[in-house]
């Protein structure tokens, strides 16, 4: 049996302001790197033998944090565990995607990556680590669009109603080919403090 635990990365800037980050490489803010610290914290006493990240810097930041406190063998960045890309919406909110293209801007063609491309890349990566892993348990750090569009197609009886937290854990596990969702958007940590961290 392989366990996944799909991390979305820490807060930044442009969630705080709600602008779409899609493929822009924005950096963690510092509620983002605490907050990381604390993941890392929670995570420590728990068994993790790899750390997958999209090479994004916001997710990499989470990712390298969560590292050095588990002390893994290496981090490895995948550029398929990327967030769904945006097109012309990144850096925008909905305030301003409403001014420049109107209530029906989610129905234009705006260059956000479609669906399937992303459950293309995330299926294949995920079967990679699989293979190169087995009877493994391993931390993906990555995006909140991305791991719904996972999470949708692999546990679909999964309530995915409430929005994925910044540095929540949903923890899967997949045996025999069929996927079991252990925990969605846990963010029990973040009511830790954590001293010397």
């Amino acid at each position: 049996m392989t366990k996944f635990g799909f991390i979305r990365h820490g807060s930044t800037a442009w969630n705080k302001e709600r602008r779409a980050q899609g493929s822009s490489d924005i950096p963690l803010d510092q509620d983002g790197i605490d907050d990381a610290k604390k993941l890392a914290a929670r995570l420590s006493s728990e068994n993790w033998d790899y750390i997958y990240s999209s090479n994004l810097l916001r997710a990499k930041q989470t990712a390298e944090i969560v590292a050095e406190k588990l002390n893994v063998p290496a981090l490895i960045l995948d550029t398929r565990l990327r967030e769904v890309s945006g097109g012309l919406i990144e850096g925008t909110t909905e305030a301003e995607r409403l001014e420049k293209w109107g209530a029906d801007w989610h129905s234009m063609d705006l260059g956000i990556e479609k669906v399937d491309s992303v459950l293309e890349r995330g299926l294949e990566c995920l079967k990679d680590i699989q293979l190169k892993h087995p009877d493994s348990n391993v931390l993906i750090v990555s995006h909140g669009s991305f791991i719904r569009h996972l999470l949708k197609e692999l546990t679909p009886e999964v309530d995915l109603t409430s929005h994925l937290e910044n540095t929540s854990i949903t923890t899967l596990s997949i045996s025999n080919d069929i996927w079991n969702c252990e925990a969605y958007n846990c963010v029990k940590h973040l009511d830790q403090t954590v001293i010397n961290g």
